[in-house]
């Protein structure tokens, strides 16, 4: 690629998930803070329902007031997994008598969907097949902390401290709820909070001091995921975020912030709708008034926790920390948090530019690393296989030699 060329950035937002909304806004910072001297942005709309748009329009939030397909502009696009691609198929669907699919090369992607069906893993497996480097996680990374189960296990086996947690499925809370009432109660005190496995955004949520709150809790996280997470509350503690920035080879850590919150975690309505602007809105202190030890310690947890999920790009690392006893939770590892956590970086010394291109060279380079490996394998396998008959299929003809 020519040095002077721009490259082509596909920024994707929105999805089908429950923080759809909080998407458009994180995707449209994204678009607004690439450098259009070196970057041609296209934008990439995943609407409700799943379907993929694309077009001037997308770059005006009004456009979302309306019906996105309707709009002159505005096209259908499918992201092609075949790597003779290397982009999206835009008309996939042609209909008219002079319409025709066209092909739209991406030199890089950059996802900003938030939660199910982007942040878990499984558009990044789709950009692996399509073989074109993607901002942010990799599979692995943004699965794991998807889960928040998962996720904390991950972290404990690799000496990271987290709050102490059970699991529940919706199948055994529909059949005995009374059964799993009283395993939670066997285990821990109130206050209890109820958290979906997969949800970020602090959707769905509760934070239960009694059993009828328990129950309505559960009851509305088993509507938004099949299952949810049970922990203990720290009492008397802190809420201090830290966002990391990196790969396996080097992870920096970037100034901490305390948000202000009644109820020791951010709801949905602290974080997005106070302010209009996701978490960059928020009531906080930055940097978090804590030592300076203190500080160094979250830090490194930080990007410790990072590189134990083989973490890429930037995540935002949240923890629970009581200051004057020194006790540090890591409560929730965001592999897209809002706004990318720019603002984050901001007080930290790099602009908003200066993310987006530190992000698109880890892209860069991590497609580069994939290079390396292997995937071009021949054997004799099927040949052999072909004479000597497929296992368990002993006197099966072929289609042809029954012709």
């Amino acid at each position: 690629m020519s040095a002077n060329r721009r490259q082509t950035i596909g920024v994707i937002f929105g999805g089908r998930s429950v923080e759809h909304d909080v998407s458009v806004v994180t995707g449209h910072q994204i678009m607004n803070a690439c450098d259009p001297a070196r970057y041609e942005v296209v934008p990439l709309y995943i609407d409700r329902e799943g379907r993929w748009f694309t077009g001037a329009p997308l770059r005006d939030l009004k456009s979302y007031e309306q019906d996105i397909a309707s709009l002159t502009g505005v096209q259908s696009v499918v992201l092609s997994p075949d790597i003779r691609q290397h982009g999206l198929i835009v008309n996939p669907l042609p209909s008219g008598l002079f319409a025709k699919s066209q092909s739209l090369r991406l030199d890089v992607i950059f996802p900003t969907i938030h939660g199910s069906h982007g942040e878990d893993g499984t558009l990044q497996g789709l950009f692996e097949l399509a073989d074109i480097p993607y901002a942010g996680c990799g599979v692995l990374a943004s699965a794991v902390a998807n889960d928040k189960w998962v996720c904390k296990q991950v972290l404990q086996q690799n000496g990271i401290p987290v709050v102490d947690g059970l699991l529940i499925q919706r199948r055994d809370w529909e059949q005995d709820p009374d059964a799993i009432v009283a395993k939670i109660l066997s285990e821990f005190a109130y206050p209890i909070f109820i958290k979906p496995a997969t949800l970020g955004s602090s959707i769905g949520i509760g934070r239960a001091e009694d059993e009828k709150l328990l129950r309505a809790y559960i009851d509305v996280a088993t509507q938004l995921d099949r299952r949810v997470l049970i922990e203990k509350a720290i009492t008397n503690a802190v809420e201090i975020n830290c966002a990391v920035l990196g790969d396996s080879r080097q992870i920096r850590a970037s100034v901490l912030e305390q948000p202000i919150s009644w109820d020791q975690f951010l709801t949905y309505e602290e974080k997005y709708l106070r302010g209009g602007e996701g978490m960059k809105s928020a009531d906080r202190i930055i940097p978090a008034p804590l030592t300076s030890d203190l500080t160094e310690r979250i830090q490194k947890i930080a990007c410790d926790a990072f590189k134990a999920i083989d973490g890429r790009g930037t995540a935002r690392i949240d923890f629970l920390v009581r200051p004057d006893e020194n006790v540090v939770y890591l409560n929730e590892i965001n592999t897209m948090p809002g706004s990318v956590a720019l603002y984050l970086w901001r007080e930290t010394g790099m602009s908003a530019a200066q993310v987006i291109d530190a992000l698109l060279a880890l892209a860069r380079e991590a497609q580069a690393e994939k290079r390396r490996s292997t995937y071009n394998y021949k054997t004799n396998l099927i040949a052999l296989t072909a004479s000597r008959g497929v296992k368990g299929m002993k006197g099966a003809k072929s289609p042809r030699s029954s012709s």
